[in-house]
């Protein structure tokens, strides 16, 4: 399941992308430092995009719930059959990563959109100083790669999944074609 991904926008194309859709991003305090990363893994922190009554707010979070009880924190959660009331978020991303085969070093897939759109959006949940990405059946694009994947979800949705007083988008596969896959490794 996905344990890494990749962000590379700058802040201005992301607040560009909000503002096409009628959506104001703001942040606290001054702009935020948005680094280049070709590497987000469990537990880093990395922006995220929360609901707020201005619109949305672009904060700083760390990837993975703790966890109950032993184990590691909670990168992924399941969506199917679940309604979200409360702490739903939007994960920016420009790519993420799959991995295949039984031995180290495994095959390591880049998942990217497949259209001219770079900056897609992942569906999560947030909590506190937290987030973690919720996951779906996969589609045909991610079904050779692995039997789960990341719940993408289309820009028409990002203002309803951000605004909690609105019905839940649906959530679940993109539809074929809509990811390419390059091999890394």
């Amino acid at each position: 399941m996905c344990n890494e991904y990749r962000f590379k926008q700058s802040l201005d194309r992301i607040a560009q992308e909000f503002s096409q859709l009628s959506i104001p991003l703001h942040w606290l305090g001054g702009a935020p430092n948005l680094e280049p990363r070709d590497s987000i893994r469990p537990t880093e922190p990395a922006p995220v995009i929360v609901g707020s009554p201005e619109g949305a707010e672009l904060k700083q979070l760390r990837w993975g719930f703790p966890p109950k009880g032993k184990g590691g924190p909670v990168i992924n959660f399941r969506s199917e059959g679940r309604q979200f009331d409360h702490g739903r978020c939007l994960i920016p991303t420009d790519g993420f990563y799959e991995y295949t085969g039984e031995k180290s070093p495994k095959s390591k897939w880049l998942f990217e959109r497949a259209d001219d759109l770079e900056l897609f959006c992942i569906a999560g949940l947030a909590r506190e100083d937290r987030f973690t990405m919720l996951t779906c059946e996969p589609g045909p694009d991610i079904a050779p790669y692995h039997d789960r994947q990341i719940v993408i979800l289309h820009r028409r949705h990002w203002a309803a999944w951000l605004n909690t007083a609105e019905p839940q988008p649906p959530l679940g596969p993109l539809p074929a074609g809509s990811l390419k896959v390059t091999q890394v490794r």
